[in-house]
């Protein structure tokens, strides 16, 4: 009986959570196919079936320029990172130098400080590399979130592959580089897709270095997209096109999540527990 119970709490508290967590992505499904005055009357069940909304965020502004502008950018930033986060991940954890311990742990530094922080001073960087109103600017501005994470997780998961398997490819002639590509780089899957993912997030749904770097609607990334839409009048309100827009750039990362979600639990557990 009272591992029945347990099982029920447990049943329960997932229903729970589940409902807390969908709801809102739910109800911003049923909002996007509303229209008119329709879309301020609360509902919890699909009532019609409008896809005006849909339509009109292709019509009225550049967004398919804006999802594209996103897939770029989100996707630089992930191979950049994950370039720089293998090869700094090697040097801090299986090559022993001086200053290795203070200098990951700066690395970490670097990541807590917030956005708003840093904002004036990478303004300027980025007006000296004219890099304003370019792709170019938010990969490099991207970096400074994705790349700490990501070089303090691999380094984690370099630690801890066994020394055994360097030892064998360096006594076959491997090089740093071949220890890399060829006998590392395999082994870190799991990782490889954690921080490759947490980094396409962060990079998919960054704002406040989007608006302050662009300025041009062929340059903006969907965040910013989103919260510029306007409606077809001043007088319409762009709930509609905004829910509508929302659940189309979320439909992506939900998928990715989905499609991933092996490798992201195995990268985010391994090392957690230890024989």
């Amino acid at each position: 009986m009272r591992r029945f119970a347990s099982a029920a709490g447990l049943a329960l508290a997932c229903v729970v959570l589940l409902i807390f967590l969908l709801f809102p992505f739910y109800y911003a499904i049923l909002t996007s196919l509303k229209s008119g005055s329709d879309i301020f009357r609360v509902d919890y069940w699909p009532a019609d079936f409008d896809p005006v909304n849909y339509v009109r965020i292709w019509k009225e502004q550049p967004f398919a320029r804006n999802i594209l502008n996103s897939v770029v950018v989100a996707i630089s930033v992930v191979a950049i990172s994950l370039l720089l986060g293998v090869t700094a991940a090697f040097a801090l954890g299986r090559v022993r130098f001086a200053g290795r311990g203070p200098l990951l742990y700066t690395i970490l530094g670097v990541s807590m400080f917030p956005q708003v922080a840093v904002l004036s001073g990478l303004f300027e960087v980025i007006r000296l590399f004219r890099l304003y109103d370019n792709l170019g600017g938010l990969i490099l501005s991207y970096m400074i979130f994705t790349l700490p994470f990501t070089v303090w997780v691999l380094t984690t998961f370099m630690r801890d592959l066994p020394v055994e398997i360097e030892e064998a490819a360096i006594m076959d002639g491997a090089g740093p580089w071949t220890l890399v590509t060829r006998i590392f780089l395999p082994l870190l899957g799991p990782a490889l897709a954690a921080t490759g993912l947490l980094a396409f997030i962060a990079a998919w749904n960054e704002f406040l270095f989007a608006l302050t770097f662009t300025l041009s609607n062929t340059q903006r990334t969907v965040p910013v997209a989103i919260a510029l839409i306007t409606g077809a009048s001043e007088h319409e309100l762009p709930w509609g096109n905004i829910m509508a827009a929302s659940v189309i750039v979320t439909v992506p990362l939900i998928a990715l999540v989905l499609v991933f979600q092996r490798r992201l639990v195995a990268g985010l557990t391994a090392g957690a527990v230890k024989g």
